[in-house]
């Protein structure tokens, strides 16, 4: 029975590799078609400075734009392959995400961190529609649902706003500070993450036939990151004694709430906190979840259409 079912295995598996190949086969060349679009999208992202950090936290004032265009190759009658390069912004604010007068997002308001990231992103995927189309492109289905996943290469640059004080009104980039400690000497600090980050994106999308060679397609592609960085959020407060000015003042942001005066206020090597905020040591974020980020909207493609080439007459 071992033997039996080792080379069932084998054999679909074999079966499995070969169909793809036997497919194109079957399928004719002059059907093969390459098509170009453009993507408006609504994008937003799952982190730490979310209420909670999954997919339920939704919010809509959090939501920002991202374009994208991309080149599409037809390889079978269900499989295409699609390259993408695409630019977006997310952004996160507990004292807009969170409410004091909700128990459970308390202290992410008392935390009153806040962070915008641009993404620009360059991904592959693999896209296998649910109607096949053998014939060419002027006679495919007015609509098509779809599924995809590959592959995807980005840079990120979490940065925060400062408006205060006790130094130069602006956006700072926050991955040079290391305001969790990552560029201080001594202590079980983080390392300092990268910029440059791998994600697999993952997604469903429709397309309608519009014209001859147009199609409007909607959209949602999620995108499992393997940072945690994304908002500059993910394990505990540093010493900020060991950190610079810039990197101390934005990692904790608790003593410039706006409603501060209602909580213990802690004033220690010159910087104000509030009670349990802001201490070495002090939890800052969520270190066991990776986070996302999430784009959902509309394309307009343009199908080239293939070219025909006539007989040879010698």
């Amino acid at each position: 029975m071992k033997k039996f079912f080792s080379t069932s295995l084998i054999l679909f598996i074999l079966f499995m590799a070969a169909a793809p190949e036997a497919e194109a086969q079957r399928f004719s060349r002059r059907n093969l078609y390459n098509s170009v679009g453009i993507s408006l999208n609504a994008m937003n992202y799952f982190g730490d400075v979310t209420p909670e950090s999954d997919f339920t936290s939704l919010r809509l004032n959090s939501t920002r734009p991202s374009v994208s265009v991309n080149f599409t190759r037809k390889f079978t009658p269900r499989i295409s392959g699609r390259a993408a390069l695409s630019w977006g912004r997310i952004t996160g604010d507990d004292s807009k995400s969170a409410n004091f007068s909700e128990p459970e997002n308390e202290p992410r308001f008392k935390r009153n961190l806040s962070f915008r990231n641009d993404i620009k992103e360059l991904s592959v995927h693999g896209v296998v529609d649910l109607f096949e189309n053998r014939r060419t492109y002027l006679r495919r289905p007015d609509f098509t649902p779809y599924a995809f996943v590959g592959v995807a290469v980005f840079h990120h640059n979490p940065k925060a706003y400062y408006d205060g004080q006790e130094m130069p009104a602006g956006w700072y980039e926050l991955q040079p500070l290391g305001t969790e400690g990552q560029y201080a000497n001594g202590g079980n600090y983080p390392d300092p993450y990268k910029k440059i980050q791998f994600a697999i994106p993952f997604g469903l999308g429709v397309k309608y036939k519009l014209a001859r060679s147009w199609d409007l397609g909607f959209e949602i592609t999620w995108r499992k990151t393997f940072t945690d960085y994304l908002d500059d959020v993910s394990s505990s407060y540093a010493d900020k004694s060991k950190l610079s000015k810039e990197a101390a003042i934005l990692s904790d942001r608790s003593a410039e709430n706006s409603r501060a005066s209602s909580y213990p206020i802690i004033t220690e090597n010159g910087f104000r906190r509030i009670q349990g905020y802001g201490a070495d040591g002090d939890q800052r974020g969520d270190v066991s979840d990776d986070d996302w980020y999430i784009t959902t909207g509309f394309s307009l493609n343009y199908i080239l259409a293939p070219t025909r080439r006539g007989p040879k007459f010698r």
